[in-house]
Order: structure tokens, then C-alpha cells, then sequence
């Protein structure tokens, strides 16, 4: 089910105007969420034009800071790059969906997916059935369900690289051979490749970025674990 917005979200953004040293924008695709980005949330630093970082109609990702009685204020300078990838990348996804349905059902493709967004992501929901193709009967008749299926399947869909860097060093005369035990349980689809001096580099590609980046954060912390055991050095900040 769709989420109320909160403090900490990373939202898709429109800008709408500017006003003195005041962005205001639209939140999500809907245009009927209204929030705001003092100047010094653009940018670090000092600013002189504020249309060197924002425009009218220009599409912006930002972080919700503050929600006070109903007034939302965000932030564009506190979203990390990877931040900013997901909610681009799933954008992007989200308007791929929306143009299999529009050429699956026709006119009615607009009113059943925001039939849809009042209940789901419409990401997921699609994404879900794939695996599941009788979620869609929900929405759509037989026909059109087995049609979206199988646009579903003939799409080309890219798969995305997760990428984690950690330390491993041991003064032990097996040091080596240790360090091979680390990773020999994890899952064969992780590419684990040594750097240098100690560094390794874990690398995942997955259609769903999210689980990809939390799988290889599980694999992290279960080295970090063995390697205490084994008497290993672990750091997962590369210098």
C-alpha cells in the first residue's frame, strides 16, 4: 500500500516556482502536494543564482526535512547520488509500466492506474506480477491481464550493479587462505574480485536495486562476523 510522505523520504520533485530565495515545487507525478526549499537546502555554499540549480518544470529529487501543520519543507543539497539514482532509475521504471498498460487496455489505462496508486507502488505492483500474474485480475479483465503479461515478458529489462568495498588484512602465515574461507558460503551470484593491499570489491547485478544493496549489506556484516572469529582485520572503509 502507498505510504504517507514522512520525514526522511527521497521524493521525485517538479519545480513549479521561485519566490524571492524560495523554491517551490510538486511532489510526485499527481501535482497536488505542494512543498518548499529555503536556499541554503539547494546547495552547499554560497549561491548566486538560483536558477543555476533549478528551473521551472524541472524534475529534482529531495529529501522531506520538516513537516510543520501541513507545510512540507525539503531539502535538494542532503540527497546522496544513490539516493538520487533510485527515484530517477524508479521514475523511469514507473513510466515504462504506465505505457505497457496505456498500450494494453487504451483510454481506460489513466483511471486504473491511479486506481492502482491508491493502493500500491505501481512499480511493485507490476513488478509483483510478473511472478504472480493473478494480482493484476484486481484491476483488469482476463484478457487484458494475459496481454499485459505478456508485454511484461517481452520487455527488456536492465539489470543494475550494486558494488561494496571492504578491507581485509591478516598477519597470519595462512592470512590468505583464511580470507578464501570468507567467501566461500556467499551466494555464487555475488563477483567478489581482489583490488589491492587488502581490498576486495563485492559486486551484484539484480533487477531490484534495493534488495541487491540489502543482500550485500547481509553479506558484510556475516564477514565482519567470521572475520572477528578468524583473528582477520576488517574495515569497510576503503583508504
Amino acid at each position: 500500500m502507498v505510504n504517507q510522505l514522512d520525514v526522511g523520504d527521497v521524493v521525485l520533485c517538479t519545480v513549479d516556482r521561485i519566490v524571492g530565495t524560495t523554491v517551490f515545487v510538486m511532489i510526485g507525478d499527481n501535482n497536488r502536494t505542494e512543498g518548499s526549499i529555503i536556499v541554503s537546502e539547494i546547495s552547499p555554499g554560497r549561491i548566486r543564482n538560483l536558477r543555476d540549480f533549478v528551473t521551472p518544470k524541472k524534475k529534482i529529487v529531495c529529501k522531506i526535512i520538516r513537516i510543520n501543520q501541513g507545510n512540507i519543507e525539503l531539502s535538494l543539497r542532503r540527497v546522496t547520488s544513490k539516493e538520487k539514482k533510485e527515484v530517477i532509475d524508479n521514475f523511469k521504471q514507473d513510466k515504462r509500466y504506465q505505457s505497457i498498460l496505456k498500450t494494453s487496455v487504451g483510454d481506460k489505462a489513466e483511471s486504473i492506474i491511479n486506481k492502482i496508486k491508491e493502493k500500491y507502488e505501481l512499480t511493485e505492483f507490476i513488478s509483483d506480477a510478473k511472478t504472480n500474474p493473478t494480482l493484476l485480475n484486481e484491476f483488469f479483465k482476463k484478457d487484458e491481464a494475459e496481454k499485459i503479461v505478456k508485454i511484461l515478458f517481452k520487455e527488456k529489462t536492465k539489470k543494475l550493479i550494486v558494488k561494496k568495498l571492504i578491507g581485509l588484512k591478516s598477519k597470519k602465515p595462512n592470512g590468505l587462505s583464511l580470507i578464501k574461507e570468507l567467501f566461500k558460503d556467499i551466494n555464487k551470484n555475488i563477483e567478489v574480485n581482489y583490488i589491492a593491499a587488502g581490498k576486495y570489491s563485492l559486486k551484484l547485478e539484480s533487477l531490484d536495486l534495493k534488495k541487491a544493496d540489502q543482500e550485500l549489506q547481509e553479506v558484510i556484516r556475516n564477514i565482519e562476523k567470521k572475520s572477528k572469529k578468524l583473528g582477520i582485520e576488517f574495515g569497510d572503509k576503503i583508504k
